[in-house]
């Protein structure tokens, strides 16, 4: 007889926070889960720049109070996500009212804004920001992404967004957060931007690995590696927005209506392996988030083929807890 009573994040308790990603339809949708077994939330898309600053003179902070005060209410810890990223930021922030592109003064003078308007609305409310996110490049022949804060300000800006973090939120933990972490090549290139960061001084405190992974996909030799590396650096890491996917990437069938006994099988055994590889580098990971609650919503239905269902999550379609559940919960 399955235990269905345990709270996930308290036979974690010992361990890490347990979180999840979540939006202000899912806060309501997926409360009793959320209450129950989580006790750590990250907004998915509300806290990032163009959903709190759309314009210049506008800031919106609508939703990201909703799932700031759901947070307070249910005594969660909560993430920030994020500062500074290549999507969801408007291009007020990049180019003047003549659409010509901005200075590096100027882009510095309205991050700092920016962050300063937020971190005074939340203040200690958010333990930890992912500062920059997605900065390095997937190419092997390309070290950081190309991006228009790369392109204003230089490749500082980096190390500025870390100084400016820290000056308007010294309390906060600061988190450098990327994907395709246990990609061999990739790897060497967040360890080393993590490691010159550190090593230049900068208010750097972990690394967040999202582990946006799928059942083939990467190897589990290839996952155990990566936090070798990663956990090695003399920072904090987290997990931030681990989802399991039943689909390979380059897989765009759209044809199943639910998942083969294999692949949930396959699921699970990744999920338990890897929740019992986290436990053991328990003294480094403080924090291993969801992205997501329950299948019936995640991202995965819409990406990299739209409308396609996918089932990447820890409890099913009617909130019911999967095999995956079940084998991280046995220990």
């Amino acid at each position: 007889m399955r235990d269905q009573d345990q709270s996930l994040y308290d036979v974690y308790k010992d361990y890490f926070s347990i979180g999840a990603a979540v939006n202000i339809r899912t806060i309501k949708s997926h409360k009793d889960i959320l209450i129950k077994h989580f006790n750590s939330i990250t907004a998915e898309n509300e806290m990032k720049f163009e959903s709190l600053h759309p314009k210049m003179d506008q800031y919106d902070f609508t939703n990201s109070d909703l799932i700031y005060h759901f947070a307070r209410t249910n005594n969660m810890e909560l993430r920030g996500h994020t500062f500074v990223w290549h999507n969801q930021t408007p291009n007020w922030v990049f180019e003047d009212k003549n659409k010509q592109r901005v200075s590096r003064e100027t882009l510095l003078q309205t991050l700092e804004q920016h962050v300063s308007a937020v971190v005074y609305r939340y203040g200690e409310g958010i333990y930890c920001w992912d500062v920059v996110n997605e900065a390095v490049e997937d190419r092997k022949t390309e070290y950081l992404r190309d991006t228009k804060w790369l392109q204003i300000i230089g490749e500082d800006y980096l190390m500025k967004a870390f100084e400016i973090a820290h000056k308007k939120a010294p309390s906060a933990l600061l988190f450098y957060n990327d994907y395709n972490e246990s990609n061999p090549e990739k790897r060497k290139k967040i360890a080393n931007l993590v490691f010159t960061l550190k090593k230049n001084g900068a208010p750097i405190h972990g690394v967040g690995l999202q582990c946006h992974w799928n059942i083939f996909d990467p190897s589990f030799d290839d996952i155990k590696r990566s936090f070798e590396i990663y956990g090695s650096l003399g920072l904090k890491v987290q997990v931030t927005e681990m989802d399991i996917s039943m689909f390979e990437f380059s897989d765009r069938r759209a044809d199943l209506v639910k998942p083969t006994v294999e692949m949930i099988e396959k699921q699970a055994t990744l999920y338990e392996k890897a929740f019992k590889l986290f436990r053991e580098y328990k003294e480094v990971i403080n924090g291993v988030t969801l992205w997501g609650v329950a299948d019936d919503e995640n991202w995965l239905d819409h990406f990299p083929v739209r409308d396609r269902k996918n089932w990447p999550l820890l409890f099913d379609e009617n909130h019911e807890p999967k095999e995956a559940f079940y084998r991280i919960l046995q220990f």
